[in-house]
């Protein structure tokens, strides 16, 4: 009978795993296809909407606009949600938690209503169609998510590995960059990937403020789905695949050696490593 279980659930398991990716096992051929139009099964294999996209500026302008947004928001998402979350996770003071779910709201808000506040907000200042709109825009939705890696990697650190380090009279600062900060690296890096993931995937903040001038990639997509469909939107759909689980894989890898690194200090009675 527990076999029979065990059976069962692994066959569920699996049934969903493929229910989903089952839109990946379609597009990604789709990007490959050698017709005109989005037609599966694809009547052959060609690399021409790779060629496609990677010939045309628009489908290149509004790549490299998602990018340096996206890295600059990583950017500003670390320098603000590190230092939170070391102060929610360390901290003590009155309304901590109050606190901690105005920080998190911004997941928790539906997008369309962040999208339609920022308008308005950035409006006044003639900001829209401005890469900075999107940068300060996109870091609102990003830093929660550093903010929530980072707070669960600094939860994992023996405290007392910090306290020793201080009675050997390292100074705080040397504390935190020699000890604490290798710990959670991991948790930043984590953090970092979804920063740039959820920047570089947005969608309904660009449309409200990318204006003409700063269209992303995910803006530019919506819009070929409007009025040109053609396969040019699968490769990139791959491509936007392959780089976010490429990220994914990094973090997980990254998650892995810091634990490994946790372990390694409790064996050696708290000598780092």
């Amino acid at each position: 009978m527990r076999a029979l279980l065990h059976a069962l659930f692994y066959a569920v398991v699996m049934l969903i795993f493929l229910y989903l990716i089952a839109p990946l096992l379609i597009v990604i051929p789709l990007s490959f296809s050698a017709g005109k139009y989005m037609t599966f099964p694809p009547p052959g294999f060609s690399l021409q909407w790779y060629d496609n996209f990677f010939g045309r500026e628009a489908w290149t302008g509004s790549a490299w606009i998602s990018i340096w947004v996206g890295l600059a928001v990583t950017a500003l998402s670390l320098l603000l949600g590190t230092p939170a979350a070391i102060g929610l996770v360390r901290g003590s003071f009155p309304g901590k938690r109050v606190l901690n779910g105005f920080i998190l709201s911004p997941v928790i808000v539906p997008g369309i209503i962040v999208a339609i506040g920022v308008y308005f907000a950035y409006a006044k200042y003639g900001l829209i169609g401005h890469p900075v709109a999107l940068i300060l825009a996109h870091s609102c939705l990003a830093v929660p998510f550093v903010v929530i890696n980072v707070a669960a990697a600094l939860q994992g650190v023996d405290r007392r590995i910090e306290y020793a380090a201080l009675s050997l009279g390292a100074t705080p600062w040397g504390t935190f960059r020699q000890v604490t900060l290798p710990l959670i690296r991991s948790g930043m890096f984590a953090g970092a990937v979804f920063a740039f993931i959820t920047s570089f995937d947005e969608l309904l903040v660009a449309l409200y403020l990318s204006g003409s001038t700063a269209v992303t990639l995910p803006r530019r997509m919506w819009e070929q789905l409007h009025f040109d469909i053609d396969p040019t939107i699968a490769a990139v759909s791959t491509m936007l695949i392959v780089i976010t689980t490429g990220l994914m894989l990094g973090a997980e890898l990254l998650r892995r050696r810091a634990e490994r690194r946790r372990t390694a200090l409790v064996i050696t009675g708290g000598g780092y490593p």
